[in-house]
């Protein structure tokens, strides 16, 4: 073979001219992940600013079950010097896009070199680019590539273009050009918080129709901030999650939920609920679940899921709501037929 290959996942194809360097695009494809600058992997720099940190935590849930971060966005990668580096190193082997890959020197110095045109497709149709001329080195600015989360998602085959130069201190205008919200929503994948581990009143074991009192120590749920920021840009954006509302499910039919929405607000101070005291015995809590019928041998599945409110700042006096975000954990619930109340 005259000429080096393109590496698709779903096809192979070279270099000679729009009939045989490409293939259609494939159905999936996987990017590398090994952070090096050949990888089609973000680099998008993420920093937990405030919040807890430590413990169990886990990714929340939007609410929204039509809403998902951005699919795919373009990023500055390369210097001029640093794609000459590259392109003339050996055997080099990269992405210019989130799914094509081009393998060996060839590829590379044809058109980011010596200014011939390539060709890939972007929307499904055919597109030819023009070259470069000597990596354009002595310009400032950067050779941007498109970047997919999810390189499975059909949706990730909107940033398809051949990796392109654009001037230092601009940003590229093209469809799913970076913004500060492609940011905030990037960072709404990244949040992390905390599991909840609610306290109860009988800890072990309920009794039938003495109420369950539920409570989360003030503190235990507090804000989380999350900062994006794309390097060489300028563009970042925080975002910021906030516990609103503890929602209970008591995991049977057979249980009344304390308020009977079983949504518990959370308090000034951070807290939910009031914690059990002696003597409390013959009061409703102001968040708890009172069991009507005894488990069997198979306990309850108590769920208790929180739910953050999502909003966010960014660059350029940016800054807005994303869609609310849910965390559940389950634990669970024994409940015996007696009429008294373990104190």
């Amino acid at each position: 073979m005259g000429a080096a290959a393109v590496l698709w996942t779903g096809g192979t194809a070279h270099a000679n001219g729009p009939a045989d360097n490409t293939t259609p695009p494939p159905a999936s494809g996987n990017a590398d992940s090994n952070g090096d600058l050949s990888a089609a992997v973000s680099r998008i720099k993420v920093t937990q600013v405030s919040g807890p940190t430590g413990g169990k935590t886990g990714s929340i849930s939007s609410t929204d079950v039509n809403w998902e971060p951005p699919p795919c966005w373009y990023e500055p990668v390369y210097t001029p010097e640093q794609l000459k580096a590259f392109s003339e190193g050996n055997n080099p082997l990269g992405y210019v896009s989130p799914h094509e890959m081009w393998g060996g020197q060839k590829l590379w110095t044809d058109h980011y070199r010596d200014s011939k045109v390539a060709y890939n497709y972007e929307d499904n149709a055919l597109v030819s680019r023009g070259g470069y001329d000597n990596y354009n080195i002595g310009k400032k600015g950067y050779f941007w590539r498109g970047v997919a989360r999810d390189p499975s998602d059909p949706d990730s085959f909107g940033c398809e273009r051949v990796m392109f130069w654009q001037n230092a201190g601009e940003i590229p205008d093209v469809p799913n050009a970076p913004t500060p919200k492609t940011l905030a929503e990037y960072a709404y994948d990244k949040v992390k918080v905390p599991g909840t581990e609610i306290e109860l009143k009988p800890a072990t074991k309920s009794t039938v129709n003495a109420p369950t009192w539920v409570w989360l120590d003030k503190g235990t749920f507090r804000e989380i901030k999350v900062r994006a920021e794309l390097p060489n840009t300028g563009l970042w954006a925080e975002t910021t999650a906030k516990p609103v509302a503890l929602h209970l499910n008591p995991g049977t039919e057979y249980a009344q939920a304390i308020p009977a929405s079983g949504n518990c607000e959370i308090n000034e101070d951070g807290s939910i609920g009031t914690p059990y005291q002696r003597g409390d015995s013959d009061r409703t809590p102001p968040c708890g679940i009172r069991y009507l019928k005894a488990t069997d041998g198979t306990p309850y599945r108590l769920s208790a899921s929180v739910t953050w409110q999502i909003t966010w700042q960014g660059a350029n006096g940016t800054g807005g709501d994303l869609p609310d975000g849910t965390f559940e954990t389950t634990q669970d619930m024994n409940v015996q037929e007696i009429q008294s109340i373990n104190r």
